[in-house]
């Protein structure tokens, strides 16, 4: 990808987020667009050799649009200010965990896991957790796994460079042992992680081999997961 040319539009957007701007540069947003759905589609085949699950998948599968839905917002631009594609096997609206790129002058992240999951499914998380503690402890505290992320509750993506867990509950869930001994675990109200990027990341083909390494280390406590939420999906 040209990361340059597709941050300096969304650059340029941020200052300028009104129709008559965005149709006056279209041919320039079907140009960066087109990098960043080719991108997408090298990244499908690259991570598909580790996870076979997502291979089915194409780019339309994948990206998300570029048009906000304004109508319960009080921001009422008509356009994002970044590039984002969830690369999960059930699709980009689905609950399960998948792999995120986001493309955003300053915020630039790769981010893996599930997001916003509904009370129910994250209490059967919780009870999973606790049923196979040894497991998730290997996991979530293997070194290459807390080199990247961290530890639990390093707040939102736009506050830190790396993280696990964008929210956290300030106490125990309720119906879960107020002594449990991995209490920090229970109190999230997600399972993802993400790692911040410079903004020349992107650039080329290079940063696949990166965010390779970045996804097969999170892949695992995905795994845990979405074998709890399939049940639901």
């Amino acid at each position: 990808m040209n990361a340059a040319r597709i941050l300096q539009f969304l650059s340029d957007v941020a200052v300028n987020n009104n129709r008559s701007w965005f149709q006056a540069h279209r041919d320039e947003f079907t140009t960066i667009r087109a990098d960043f759905e080719e991108g997408v589609a090298k990244a499908i085949a690259r991570f598909s050799v580790f996870d076979p699950e997502i291979a089915h998948l194409t780019v339309k599968d994948c990206v998300y649009r570029f048009y906000r839905d304004t109508r319960f917002s009080p921001d009422k631009s008509p356009y994002k200010r970044h590039l984002g594609a969830y690369i999960c096997a059930k699709g980009r609206k689905a609950l399960r965990g998948g792999y995120y790129i986001h493309l955003e002058p300053g915020n630039c992240l790769l981010a893996t896991g599930s997001y916003w999951l509904p009370t129910n499914i994250l209490t059967s998380c919780r009870n999973e957790i606790m049923a196979n503690e040894a497991e998730w402890l290997k996991i979530v505290e293997d070194k290459q796994f807390r080199m990247l992320f961290g530890e639990p509750g390093g707040g939102q993506w736009e506050q830190s460079k790396r993280g696990f867990g964008l929210e956290m509950l300030k106490t125990c869930p309720n119906g879960f042992p107020r002594d449990y001994a991995h209490m920090e675990y229970l109190r999230m109200k997600d399972y993802c992680c993400w790692r911040q990027v410079s903004d020349n990341f992107f650039d080329g083909d290079v940063w696949l081999d990166e965010a390779t390494h970045v996804f097969q280390v999170a892949k695992p406590m995905m795994d845990f997961m979405n074998a709890v939420i399939d049940d639901y999906e």
